[in-house]
């Protein structure tokens, strides 16, 4: 998990970062990703804004970081287990199980009433992908640079 929260910071995202970090069944790192534009599609060119019209919002356009760990995976995800800073939504439920990963592991899960996290769990219960909130043993991870 704390590499996908540290994949999270990489995100231009200025109102939400997230991350995902997919692990094979030796718990290798075979992905990671975090949200943001497609390729090739400038940040400053596309907006982040998250109400109005939907064509002048984030929503259409961003990659979400499950999808992204997933497209830079170096391996074969079968049987994986992907950690992931927010649960996911319907679009990357799917992208999962066609992937193979067999576990969902989230920290956050603000969505959880909304259509689309009701209909990502359901699919998760349909595939038997296994899914859980992940509850933290510590509040900080300090990464020092310099002694």
């Amino acid at each position: 998990m704390a590499i996908a929260l540290l994949s999270a910071q990489r995100s231009k995202d200025p109102n939400t970062q997230v991350g995902a970090c997919i692990v094979n069944v030796d718990k290798k790192i075979v992905g990671v990703g975090y949200n943001g534009f497609p390729n090739n599609c400038s940040d400053n060119l596309l907006p982040w804004d998250r109400t109005g019209n939907p064509l002048d919002t984030k929503y259409i356009y961003v990659c979400h970081s499950e999808m992204n760990a997933i497209l830079n995976a170096t391996k074969d995800l079968k049987d994986c287990t992907i950690y992931c800073t927010l649960a996911p939504c319907n679009e990357c439920a799917k992208m999962i199980i066609q992937s193979g990963i067999k576990e969902v592991i989230f920290k956050d899960d603000v969505y959880h009433d909304t259509e689309m996290c009701i209909a990502a769990r359901k699919l998760f219960d349909l595939a038997s992908i296994k899914y859980k909130q992940y509850i933290p043993s510590i509040n900080t991870l300090t990464i020092q640079l310099k002694e």
